[in-house]
């Protein structure tokens, strides 16, 4: 038996006339990072919201910690932070700090969240102001900061980097790597391959709606004969869907480890 942190099996989602999710596995085990690849309306994002229960299934089962992902206790342990972060544009920085970690069960420490701050390069000064004068940078490092702070199992983290600069980015980078010093588990979407390839063990690459493989950046690479990772991923993408039936060997090796 794996230590699954998330279970899914067979999902499906339509828009309509349109299959977001056709039939999509995924597990991921306690301590993976696992990054989410894709072009835009692969279905990454649709996935996600369906974990979380955002949206309804179609068909198919989402375990998260063993739970069925429609029961909230099954999210009690995870820390989201989606792709456009807009937290309440009236509260200063502190009310949403303060906020966040008193949903999540946890104390503020003026301690932790300054180290924190400093950690991300945000200016503690900004806390006083209302968030609504934030720049896209800053609002998204308080969105990190209050996930990073509220100590969960697992994060799912869609598009963390969007809005940051190089700095930020490489900031950011260390704090993800942090999280396994802990055993934390982490889902990680980025439109930047690179990112995937340094930050996760493993990838999952969905194209319209389907799995079209599954193991570590590396393999992808040695799988199609090319040296970068975006040049393999356009191989992928472009041939049929092999992650899906489980058809590509060291896709279904890394599954099971």
């Amino acid at each position: 038996m794996t230590d699954a942190v998330i279970r899914a099996r067979d999902v499906r989602k339509r828009y309509g006339r349109t299959e977001a999710l056709r039939g999509v596995d995924v597990e991921v085990v306690r301590g993976e990072f696992v990054g989410l690849a894709g072009v835009n309306g692969a279905g990454k994002t649709t996935l996600i919201k369906c974990l979380l229960d955002f949206l309804s299934l179609d068909a198919g089962t989402i375990e998260i910690f063993g739970v069925p992902h429609r029961e909230p206790r099954s999210r009690a342990k995870l820390a989201f932070l989606p792709e456009r972060f807009s937290p309440p544009y009236y509260l200063t920085g502190t009310d949403f700090l303060r906020y966040l970690l008193r949903l999540s069960g946890e104390t503020y420490r003026e301690g932790a969240v300054q180290a924190m701050l400093a950690a991300l390069d945000l200016d503690p000064a900004a806390l006083a102001r209302a968030v609504r004068t934030y720049s896209k940078g800053m609002t998204q490092k308080l969105g990190l900061a209050g996930a990073f702070l509220s100590q969960r199992d697992l994060y799912v983290l869609d598009e963390p980097m969007s809005g940051l600069d190089p700095k930020a980015r490489a900031l950011v980078k260390r704090q993800i790597a942090s999280l396994r010093d802990r055993g934390a588990t982490l889902v990680f979407t980025s439109h930047a391959l690179a990112d995937v390839e340094e930050v996760c063990d493993r990838m999952i690459v969905l194209h319209r709606g389907v799995r079209y493989f599954s193991g570590t950046p590396r393999s992808l690479c040695d799988h199609y004969g090319e040296r970068s990772i975006e040049q393999a991923f356009l191989k992928c993408i472009e041939g049929p869907a092999h992650g899906r039936h489980n058809d590509n060997a060291q896709a279904h090796a890394a599954d099971r480890r």
